[in-house]
């Protein structure tokens, strides 16, 4: 059990927003109940890049994004079925390459659905992009425009933290303390 005065150690969580044109990427710390904006930023890609390129920009960008930041987690949206066969087969290809990037440097994934995480920012999960980029600016205090791409993973990665911080505190109020059983049969009187 942690002592109740002990404040608990940083956390740093790299939220990623995966997409082959644009991957957004952001990194979130939070020290007791404080939010820190640490960075955030996306990775373009051309049309006029091959799919095997584009890939290979987002692999190589997110590795250096995990060994600058060091993140305790990594947090990005799960998949959901689309219409469109192709866009879901590239998003899934730059999800896979996200997770390689985390998974080659020990660094555990964790996933949420886009309600959860625009629940976890705006407190409501039909939220549009603008809800959730004015939400993440007033959060982390950031000034000046954060493209979508990176407020989404901005998004992903608060979303993880708050998500890390409720089941702490549920598994605390719920953890029962050893009590003095008396033996059976004895009366108190």
């Amino acid at each position: 059990m942690t002592d109740p005065g002990k404040k608990s150690p940083p956390r740093i969580i790299l939220g990623i927003d995966p997409g082959t044109m644009a991957t957004g990427w952001g990194v979130v710390q939070v020290v007791g109940n404080a939010l820190r904006h640490m960075g955030h930023g996306t990775i373009n890609s051309s049309s006029a890049e091959t799919q095997a390129r584009r890939l290979h920009r987002i692999y190589n960008e997110l590795s250096k994004v995990v060994r600058e930041f060091r993140p305790d987690g990594v947090s990005l949206e799960k998949v959901f079925f689309a219409l469109n066969v192709q866009s879901a087969l590239k998003l899934g290809q730059a999800r896979g390459i996200a997770l390689l990037a985390a998974a080659e440097q020990d660094v555990e994934v964790h996933e949420y659905s886009a309600m959860e995480i625009k629940s976890a920012v705006v407190g409501y999960g039909h939220a549009t992009k603008q809800q959730v980029q004015m939400m993440i600016a007033s959060l982390l205090r950031v000034s000046g425009h954060v493209p979508t791409d990176a407020a989404d993973a901005l998004a992903a990665a608060i979303c993880h933290l708050n998500r890390q911080t409720f089941e702490s505190r549920v598994a605390a109020a719920t953890a029962k303390k050893p009590t003095a059983l008396r033996p059976r049969g004895t009366n108190a009187r």
